[in-house]
């Protein structure tokens, strides 16, 4: 009788210290602009190793086409949070709309300008993109940004360019093996993927690597970041701190850890069937991520003159880029938790 009481109670209070850690975690929703793409990983890796309940969040993730799918979520008011490219927050400074990346987990953008295998002989190189159909994630992503860019700066008219919306991953592969495109813009484990298959497969622009991101932009240039209004941000502190803890924790976590072991943590459906392509892809992104968390200035600054370039509205709205990003949570993490560098 003692042992059944005992258990009665054992379990009431695991049930009390459930509901209250439930209670405790405040619930934010965080849309992500393609979750299968591994400039997203530490997004995604969070979850899987439970950094967000451990900060004291109840975090939905919700996978989305493209970034600029992502932040509609967050201006619409269905998402908190976009996990994006921050280059969103500069495009929409120009439009008076005040965005702020809070923590910074991709230091290099992983953008790659992939000609159709099909293609290969016919285009190589950008300036003979012009008339053809250019797949992105989504018209309005930073794929579609990176893509106008080079057009430009290829002297090049984006205009006389078709952009396709394929999404990442499976879809953009599919579009580009079935000849549907002429070249596209993608991201990792798409770009090895394709290679696996395709050996010659030509590549017009590469920005995994320090060293191509400097050849492209002349500076670094950041990726993936957690980002929102600053209406939400300013409202909701506790929040955007315990976000910024768990991706501090958790880019730490990968640079601490072999692919293998990265890969091991990734859910089945988003590593695939064919788990050497996605581990040789994974190799390929790791130095894309940041090990600090913070905005480097200068990268933001690059992020402004590459739209400046494409861009008139954003080149004539003298956006004071400083606004666009805060170091402050991740500068407080490290007083409490040590995890940023």
């Amino acid at each position: 009788m003692k042992n059944t009481i005992a258990r009665l109670a054992g379990a009431l209070l695991a049930l009390t210290l459930t509901t209250s850690l439930a209670a405790a975690q405040s619930k934010v929703t965080v849309a992500v602009g393609g979750g299968a793409c591994l400039c997203y990983l530490p997004t995604v890796l969070a979850k899987q190793l439970g950094e967000y309940e451990k900060a004291g969040l109840n975090v939905e993730l919700v996978d989305l086409k493209g970034g600029s799918d992502a932040l509609k979520a967050v201006l619409g008011g269905s998402a908190d949070v976009v996990s994006g490219y921050f280059d969103h927050c500069v495009n929409l400074a120009a439009k008076k709309q005040e965005l702020q990346a809070f923590v910074v987990y991709d230091r290099y953008p992983g953008l790659v300008l992939v000609v159709a295998p099909a293609r290969t002989n016919d285009i190589k190189s950008i300036k003979d993109l012009a008339g053809k159909k250019v797949g992105v994630s989504a018209p309005g992503s930073s794929t579609d940004f990176f893509l106008k860019y080079l057009l430009k700066k290829n002297g090049l008219d984006p205009a006389g360019t078709a952009v396709i919306g394929v999404g990442l991953g499976a879809t953009a592969v599919a579009a580009m093996e079935q000849g549907q495109l002429d070249a596209a813009v993608m991201l990792d484990p798409s770009v090895t993927v394709l290679q696996g298959s395709h050996k010659d497969l030509r590549i017009l622009s590469d920005t995994r690597t320090q060293k191509d991101t400097l050849e492209t932009f002349g500076g670094e240039y950041p990726g993936g970041a957690l980002y929102s209004t600053v209406a939400w941000i300013n409202g909701h502190e506790k929040e955007t701190q315990a976000l910024t803890n768990a991706m501090l924790a958790t880019i730490a976590w990968i640079h601490s850890h072999s692919p293998e072991e990265i890969m091991a943590k990734m859910p089945d459906e988003m590593v695939g069937k064919n788990k050497d392509l996605y581990l040789a892809a994974l190799k390929n992104t790791i130095p894309m991520f940041s090990e600090t968390g913070k905005m480097d200035p200068k990268g933001a600054d690059a992020v402004l003159a590459v739209f400046s370039v494409g861009s008139p509205e954003v080149a004539n709205a003298k956006i004071d880029v400083s606004k666009t990003f805060t170091n402050k949570f991740v500068d407080q993490a490290k007083k409490t938790t040590g995890n940023a560098k």
